[in-house]
């Protein structure tokens, strides 16, 4: 506990805290999207399980931090790339992001609306697992990172636990706002395509800039909290119906 009267450990604290709440916002968002899905029932039972397993995982990953140095260590090359294995994590987890917020788009805007049957109905078991998989992809960076802003695993860990707190308590506004307004959630899935681009680039070595990306999507909000503003005053809160799958509690049964 010597880490209490270190200002540099608070310091770090407080930037690991920021990071951690960053990511949780992206938990959130993309459990946001994929619970919609389930039955309402269940909807609320997947967003918590969600983020707690998420965070849970993330602490795991710190007590395994030699491990997870270890992912730095180039395996092969092809050519000119090298690859380690945060890389090839970085790499299948942008194709999975790609892959998942591309067919998400095409089901919003041209899938068939309506009964999905029981077979293709999804679960809270697949939600968590999606969510556990995008999880690991962004937690081994996030992960490398605090261990070179601090040495004290306390200091990591609280920052953990405190972040999921928060999201746990904001979930079910930011699922509400995420689901209620269409253009939101067309523009979260956006974000998604382009945070799989960069993890691409990044597992090819090509290092971006995270405030870049954070600029871009802060503006994209900004905008979009300009266009929800004009739509209330005409009385338009939805004016884009995106398709939806409507499941029912009999069919995950």
């Amino acid at each position: 506990m010597d880490w209490i009267s270190d200002p540099t450990a608070w310091s770090a604290l407080a930037a690991l805290l920021t990071l951690e709440i960053v990511l949780g916002v992206d938990n959130v968002i993309f459990i946001s999207i994929l619970a919609a899905k389930l039955p309402a029932g269940q909807q609320e039972k997947a967003r918590k399980i969600g983020l707690l397993a998420a965070g849970g995982m993330r602490v795991l990953l710190l007590l395994a931090v030699g491990w997870v140095i270890t992912l730095k260590k180039e395996l092969f090359s092809i050519g000119s790339f090298g690859f380690s294995g945060k890389e090839l994590i970085l790499l299948a987890g942008g194709l999975f992001l790609i892959y998942k917020a591309t067919t998400e788009i095409h089901h919003k805007l041209e899938g068939e609306e309506g009964q999905t049957s029981a077979k293709v109905a999804p679960t809270v078991a697949g939600v968590i697992g999606q969510v556990l998989l995008l999880d690991l992809v962004f937690s081994i960076d996030s992960v490398i990172t605090a261990v070179g802003m601090t040495p004290h695993v306390m200091v990591m860990v609280i920052a953990i636990v405190t972040a999921v707190f928060v999201m746990l308590l904001a979930s079910k506004s930011i699922y509400n706002f995420v689901n209620t307004h269409p253009s939101v959630k067309m523009l979260a899935l956006a974000f998604l395509l382009l945070i799989g681009t960069v993890l691409i680039a990044e597992g090819f070595g090509q290092k971006i800039s995270k405030g870049y990306i954070y600029a871009a999507m802060t503006f994209s909000v900004f905008v979009e909290v300009l266009n929800i503003g004009v739509r209330r005053k005409k009385r338009q809160t939805a004016p884009v119906h995106l398709r939806a799958a409507v499941v029912s509690e009999s069919d995950t049964k």
